[in-house]
């Protein structure tokens, strides 16, 4: 019997600007797959643009009603660059933490939160404060971190190797904001290791 994954997100869930087998859930599972741990395609919810509340609200519509073995979760860059709260992320983020431990079947050992790229270093911030996204980012991503530890669930970074890549040409996408196939399969990486662990 193969493994079931739910990933949601935004656009680096979706794989916004590559092939939909590029995306870092298609390409975690086609790994397991390769390695004999056997998964069936991913079910991803997820849009380019989705803040938290927007994620939730699409969840709701989506009316889920099975669980997963796996959950993954990213999501919190569009709340970011639209300027909001980093308190507003962290109620928001926990509700949809929760969420996601839902869908696992309450097992948060095999629940995924991947920490938020900073699209700070891509070509597309040319003549932005890149100092000034980076701090955010990293305001989004530590306050992530705590609820995570809170509910014992595993946080990955992936940001601190995407920000020395990050404006590669072989790690973008052709846009110069999302990344290419090449970032997404050291997210797929870290993410298939750490599920290697679980199942």
């Amino acid at each position: 019997m193969k493994h079931s994954y739910l990933a949601i997100g935004d656009s680096y869930t979706i794989g916004e600007s590559v092939l939909p087998e590029e995306n870092f859930p298609s390409q975690t599972v086609a790994k397991l797959n390769k390695e004999e741990v056997a998964f069936d395609p991913p079910l991803i919810i997820a849009k380019t643009g989705w803040t938290t509340d927007e994620l939730d609200a699409a969840i709701d519509a989506a009316k889920i009603t099975r669980t997963f073995d796996i959950v993954s979760l990213l999501i919190g860059v569009n709340n970011q660059y639209r300027g909001r709260s980093v308190s507003e992320y962290k109620t928001q983020f926990d509700h949809l933490l929760q969420r996601a431990i839902h869908f696992s079947g309450n097992k948060t050992k095999r629940v995924f939160v991947l920490s938020i790229p900073d699209w700070g270093i891509t070509p597309f911030a040319d003549g932005q404060d890149r100092p000034k996204i980076a701090a955010a980012i990293d305001a989004y991503n530590e306050t992530a971190k705590k609820i995570c530890e809170q509910h014992h669930v595993v946080f990955i970074d992936i940001t601190t190797a995407q920000r020395i890549d990050g404006n590669k040409k072989e790690f973008l996408a052709a846009d110069g904001l999302h990344p290419s196939g090449t970032e997404y399969a050291k997210w797929a990486e870290k993410l298939s290791a750490a599920i290697k662990k679980e199942i």
